[in-house]
């Protein structure tokens, strides 16, 4: 598994292609989050990593997991009987 820092303090340029619809939602949620575009696709590239090399559940899967037992608790206590 590869850690990665998510407190990046250095850039590297590189250059690639992506299908123009892809770009075109990248800029729209950048100008609506009032981020910079860069900012986003690095978030997207992140999340891509975490969720391919990851052998663990993602954090927003375990944080809702949790929100899920502390609401419905004796629910699942009723249904595991």
């Amino acid at each position: 598994m590869m850690a990665i820092s998510m407190t990046p303090t250095l850039r590297e340029k590189f250059s690639s292609q992506a299908a123009p619809e892809v770009l075109a939602a990248l800029r729209q949620i950048a100008q609506s989050q009032g981020r910079h575009f860069q900012s986003v696709l690095d978030e997207a590239l992140r999340d891509y990593i975490e969720r391919t090399s990851a052998q663990r559940p993602r954090r927003h899967v375990m944080a809702s997991f949790a929100s899920s037992l502390e609401e419905f608790d004796s629910l699942y206590r009723d249904l595991a009987k």
